[in-house]
């Protein structure tokens, strides 16, 4: 694609699926920096957007981006019609959790969420659900993705799959009996976990598990199709056979920052990145990981297994709170998870400082959903 105008300077995140395909298709129009995962995961999104025009950001940014006014409502720009028919022909909820305040503020670029990882040669058919995982776990090299904010993320999928939604009541955050027995689990499988896992953050875990044999096993990481030829992917596990598989949507909404002034080009090639040319074909040729359905859906596009072993999952996410406050959250309440894992702290003390911290974090402008 070869597009005519002014530069405009993007940010996403430095690995293939970020950047392949919207480097492949910028022509003169864009130009694509990278940032690291880290930084796509916990950066103020105001102080990228005050760099950049386009930003590509994760949906829980969401809250502090209204509130500091860094973002360019999209619906503005594209018609009630135009965004209807990407919410809905795009999987789960990844286009209602670029949607607050009433506002359309991110397009869905790339959807993901935490689904299992396998490698089939070293272990065979890979668990679907949880008693599964813990025997796996005592005959192979098995982790769970706690680095960063994915301790918390990896604490809410399994309670979900318990059988309760965090946060439905954002004084209690996660019931007794939920919390502690999904701290029991996580604890007993980071015992058996393989040394210098616990630091490593999806890319690094998918990375170790397809270039050795030092990990055979992940149950909860986001799903990254550009290991697919290695490994084997997925839904995340549920407690019983059939039951819901419990997994936080991640994904990747495409944003204008509130300083870009977008012209006809821009919004044309913004079209076109959501469009089932882009999103069925191009997308996953160059490395991205489309929204649409019909690409999950395909038997025709490249990694299909990938999509179709997932999907369910990918349809059945939780989304995250996207209060202001609910990164910073999101950070500390990773670091109680990991410090009752390490025996640092007792399961309820952990438990009680995760609902202190969401509570405070509350205490922030909030938009309303």
């Amino acid at each position: 694609m070869t597009h005519i105008g002014a530069p405009y300077r993007g940010l996403t995140w430095d690995h293939p699926r970020g950047y392949d395909a919207l480097a492949a298709c910028a022509g003169g129009l864009v130009h694509w920096d990278v940032q690291p995962l880290e930084g796509f995961e916990s950066h103020p999104v105001d102080e990228l957007c005050a760099r950049y025009d386009l930003v590509v950001l994760d949906h829980p940014h969401l809250g502090e981006a209204v509130v500091t006014g860094c973002l360019r409502p999209l619906d503005d720009l594209f018609t009630p019609a135009e965004l209807a028919r990407w919410g809905a022909g795009s999987i789960g909820p990844t286009m209602r959790s670029y949607a607050m305040d009433g506002r359309q503020w991110a397009l869905p670029l790339d959807a993901a969420t935490q689904v299992a990882a396998t490698r089939t040669d070293l272990v065979g058919e890979p668990p679907g659900t949880w008693d599964e995982v813990r025997r796996l776990a005592r005959r192979a090299p098995v982790a769970l993705s706690l680095a960063g904010p994915h301790a918390f993320l990896t604490f809410a999928s399994v309670a979900l799959a318990v059988g309760e939604e965090p946060a439905a009541d954002p004084d209690q955050l996660i019931g007794d009996g939920t919390g502690l027995a999904v701290l029991d689990l996580l604890a007993d499988l980071d015992a058996l976990a393989p040394p210098g896992t616990r630091e490593l953050n999806p890319i690094g875990l998918l990375e170790l598990m397809a270039g050795t044999d030092r990990l055979a096993h992940c149950p909860l990481v986001y799903g990254y199709v550009t290991y697919a030829d290695r490994l084997t992917f997925t839904d995340a596990p549920a407690v019983t056979a059939g039951g819901r598989p419990g997994s936080t949507l991640g994904g990747a909404g495409i944003a204008l920052s509130a300083r870009c002034v977008p012209s006809p080009e821009l919004l044309a090639h913004m079209r076109w990145l959501m469009s089932p040319e882009a999103q069925g074909d191009f997308l996953p040729r160059h490395s991205g990981q489309p929204s649409a359905r019909t690409a999950w859906t395909s038997p025709k596009t490249v990694a299909a297994d990938f999509y179709r072993r997932t999907a369910a999952t990918c349809e059945q996410a939780w989304v995250r709170p996207r209060h202001a406050g609910y990164i910073g959250f999101q950070t500390a309440a990773s670091a109680a998870v990991r410090a009752a894992l390490a025996g640092e702290t007792g399961h309820r003390e952990a438990l009680d400082r995760m609902r202190a911290l969401y509570r405070t974090s509350r205490t922030a402008k909030e938009p309303q959903t």
